[in-house]
């Protein structure tokens, strides 16, 4: 099963009142996400690989204790990375659903110590990599960060809600500032009706 590019569920102009302008997804999905679907391609072309789902290449190409992971995971990865982010966000201004608060509150206390905790993640995460609000085999709702393009399926985990904090995700709009892209994602450019329905 060849990788193929997903058209973003809204206009590129879509969330830049919110904070990400048209520029931005013009580059992170029309050409980064995009090299790494060609990419994908090339590498699993003629391997054991091609013909798999992307959840498939994702869990078995990934070696935990590699220093750096392969380059046909890391291409899946990042895809399957972008493809949720894109669903994640939205321009809607609906609030969170009642099952999804609930949930946050019984596991960080509050919706704001969740948020706090999200944003500490992927400020805290040490070069490329992504912030995630992930529900754990055991059920449990945990805050967790990963280098570059490690993702929840490699530890077996559901991704509820995940941020890029790679540079290119933020720098036309926030330049260096990172914590305050978080920010702005957590407060303004999430789809919450879609986190909810991953529950």
């Amino acid at each position: 099963m060849s990788f193929t590019l997903p058209d973003l569920p809204y206009a590129h102009d879509a969330l830049a009142a919110l904070g990400m302008s048209k520029e931005t997804l013009e580059y992170h999905h029309d050409i980064h996400h995009k090299a790494y679907v060609d990419n994908g391609n090339k590498l699993i072309a003629g391997t054991e690989w091609e013909g798999k789902s992307v959840e498939e290449i994702v869990k078995g190409t990934y070696q935990a204790n590699a220093v750096a992971q392969n380059g046909i995971f890391n291409n899946a990865s990042q895809h399957w990375n972008h493809t949720q982010f894109w669903e994640m966000m939205g321009p809607g201004e609906a609030g969170m659903p009642g099952e999804l608060e609930k949930a946050i509150t019984e596991s960080f206390g509050s919706v704001d110590k969740f948020k706090e905790d999200f944003s500490a993640a992927g400020a805290g995460q040490f070069g490329s990599g992504w912030a995630w609000l992930v529900k754990d085999k055991d059920g449990s709702l945990k805050v967790t960060k990963t280098e570059n393009g490690v993702n929840p399926l490699c530890f077996g985990q559901t991704a509820l809600l995940g941020c890029d904090v790679w540079e290119h995700s933020y720098y036309i709009d926030f330049r260096n500032k990172r914590p305050a892209y978080l920010s702005n994602f957590l407060d303004k450019l999430v789809n919450w009706e879609n986190v909810a329905s991953r529950l």
